[in-house]
């Protein structure tokens, strides 16, 4: 499945959400990453991400997709998709 990940957490959280996500996903943007991944990986997913957030004060949103979406991207793209190797 493809997911789609959309944090706001607090400032002092945002850099370990930030390492957990990059080791799973791709970085789109500020506080959004995306990527192919298995059942498992998005179960481990939620899970770190749990164990990081306060959910009484942060947000994470995850939108899951049955493939990759079509992306249109106006302005300057923060992460190109070509630079993954």
């Amino acid at each position: 499945m493809y997911i789609i990940v959309v944090y706001d957490v607090n400032v002092r959280r945002v850099n370990h959400v930030k390492k957990f996500l990059r080791r799973h996903l791709h970085w789109v943007q500020n506080s959004v990453f995306e990527g192919e991944v298995t059942r498992a990986e998005y179960e481990r997913i939620k899970a770190g991400l749990r164990e990081i957030i306060d959910e009484n004060e942060d947000s994470v949103v995850i939108y899951r997709l049955r493939s990759q979406p079509l992306r249109d991207v106006l302005g300057t793209e923060k992460n190109p998709m070509e630079d993954i190797i």
